[in-house]
C-alpha cells in the first residue's frame, strides 16, 4: 500500500511539471522551446536555464536565431510566422519551422465576426472587439459560451463572460505573440471590466495580483496539452 501511494506521488509530481515542446523565450526574447539539451544541441541550438521552470533540470529552453531560408531565416514558431516556413531545421516538434521573415507577422488572419449576444453577454463582446481592434490580424477564431449550465459556481463560459481568443493555426501549432496581448488586457482591466487573462500557462486576477510583466504572472499547473495549457489562445474573463 505504501507502494503504491509513493508511486502515485511520483506520478503526480511529474505532471505537474511543464510540457516538453511548449514554447518559452530564449537569449534576447527570441522564440524559443522547452527539449532536451541534447536535442537542441543536435538541431544546432543554444540553450538557457530558467525559462522552463517546471522542467527537469535537462530540459531547458531552445532556440535558433538562424536558419537557412533565405536572408532573414530564423526559427520560430510557425503562428508568428510572416513569410514561408522550412521544415526539419529547428529544435523542438514540427510547429517550430524556419522562417524566411524577421518581421513579427503573428497571425495576419482576417478579422473573425464578434460572437453573437445569443451566445455571449455584451461585457464579452466589448472586450473581444476592444482587443481586436488593439491587434487585428491575431485572433484567428473566438469561443465564447460552452454547453453546459450558468450557475454561480459554473466556468465563465457558460454564462458567457468569457472569450478563447485564437491565436495560433487550427492544426493547434504554439505561439509566443499572446504575450503582447496578455500584458495589454492587465494594463487595460478597468476599461474591459476584467476578471482575469490567462495565457501561457500563468494567470492574472486584478482583484489579487499587481500590475508585473507576464512572466511573474502565478504560473498554472500542467494540463497536458498545449491547448490545455493555454499556448495557442488567450483566455479572457470579465465581470457583468
Amino acid at each position: 500500500m505504501h507502494i503504491r501511494h509513493l508511486l502515485f506521488a511520483l506520478a503526480a509530481a511529474t505532471t505537474a511539471m511543464a510540457a516538453i515542446n511548449e514554447p518559452c523565450y530564449g537569449s534576447n526574447g527570441v522564440a524559443g522551446v522547452c527539449v532536451s539539451t541534447t536535442a537542441c544541441a543536435s538541431a544546432g541550438g543554444t540553450s538557457i536555464t530558467g525559462a522552463c521552470p517546471r522542467d527537469p533540470a535537462d530540459i531547458r529552453c531552445c532556440s535558433k536565431p538562424r536558419c537557412s531560408n533565405g536572408s532573414n531565416g530564423n526559427c520560430r514558431w510557425v503562428s508568428d510566422c510572416a513569410g514561408s516556413t522550412v521544415t526539419n531545421q529547428c529544435p523542438g516538434p514540427s510547429g517550430m519551422r524556419c522562417c524566411s521573415s524577421s518581421a513579427l507577422g503573428w497571425g495576419g488572419y482576417s478579422n473573425p465576426p464578434l460572437p453573437s449576444s445569443s451566445s455571449c453577454r455584451q461585457v464579452a463582446i466589448n472586450g473581444a472587439a476592444a482587443v481586436t481592434r488593439r491587434f487585428p490580424g491575431r485572433t484567428r477564431e473566438y469561443f465564447c459560451i460552452r454547453n453546459c449550465t450558468c450557475t454561480s459556481s459554473s466556468s465563465d463560459h457558460c454564462c458567457g463572460r468569457a472569450i478563447d481568443f485564437m491565436i495560433s493555426d487550427s492544426g493547434g501549432a504554439a505561439t509566443i505573440s499572446g504575450r503582447e496581448m496578455a500584458e495589454w488586457v492587465m494594463n487595460n482591466r478597468g476599461t474591459l471590466n476584467l476578471k482575469y487573462v490567462i495565457w501561457g500557462q500563468r494567470i492574472w486576477n486584478p482583484s489579487v495580483d499587481r500590475v508585473m510583466p507576464w512572466n511573474q504572472w502565478r504560473s498554472q499547473e500542467d494540463r497536458g496539452s498545449i491547448t490545455q495549457n493555454h499556448w495557442d489562445h488567450m483566455h479572457v474573463s470579465f465581470n457583468g
